[in-house]
């Protein structure tokens, strides 16, 4: 019967080389029913995958640690797909960093809820309110990845600002005397953001906390 090439030349026909068929096949998406849901979703759902295992990765091993073909493997799918979604490795830190944590902004209404003469009892209900919207292992991906890695260090920043914005709200406040001295509210604000972030560091760590009522009245007394 001739040659695939001669049968081509004869028919009019193309043939396609079997590798180029193999690799049609083994393409995101290649032979499925054009349906736009369906390919979408079993687009987002190898993303989420590829997310949940570089999640899981990270906050083991951490993120220099962790190859990429680890993730494709954790994920169950093709390293190739991995780059697809995510063209440098660095970029899947990133997304998690800008779709798997937030901080919280709270309203100033809220940080006034409490009575106005307790500095101590606004300050601790900060306390247990850390505005970090964060899976634990996400949390120990930020805590971990922050000196090395600029988008991670952001969010740390974002998060030591918004703490210390608010005590120093809740400070002024309460504490209508203090007002005029800038100086140390700023320093009694940013001495409670940074006792709340470390202790969310070592948290993860040993699992111990600070207590909140202890380091509100702390600092309350420490501003007389």
């Amino acid at each position: 019967m001739g040659s695939p090439a001669e049968q081509e030349r004869h028919s009019g026909a193309r043939v396609i080389p079997s590798s180029v068929w193999s690799r049609a096949r083994r393409r995101p998406g290649a032979g499925r029913r054009r349906g736009k849901s369906t390919d979408n979703g079993d687009e987002r759902d190898a993303r989420t995958r590829i997310l949940d295992a570089a999640e899981e990765l990270f906050a083991v091993a951490g993120y220099e640690a962790t190859a990429t073909a680890e993730i494709a493997k954790r994920a169950g799918v093709p390293k190739g797909l991995v780059f697809h979604y995510f063209p440098r490795k660095i970029d899947v830190l990133v997304t998690l960093v800008q779709e798997r944590t937030g901080v919280e902004e709270l309203d100033d209404d809220d940080v006034a809820a409490e009575p106005p003469h307790d500095p101590a009892a606004m300050l601790a209900r900060l306390a247990r309110r850390v505005p970090l919207r964060a899976s634990p292992a996400m949390r120990r991906i930020l805590f971990r990845e922050a000196d090395t890695h600029r988008t991670v260090r952001e969010r740390l920043g974002h998060l030591n600002r918004e703490i210390a914005r608010r005590a120093r709200f809740a400070l002024e406040l309460a504490l209508p005397g203090a007002r005029g001295d800038a100086a140390r509210l700023e320093a009694a604000a940013a001495t409670f953001a940074v006792v709340l972030l470390y202790q969310e560091n070592l948290a993860h760590l040993t699992g111990e906390r600070i207590d909140p009522d202890v380091l509100a009245d702390l600092i309350t007394k420490a501003l007389g």
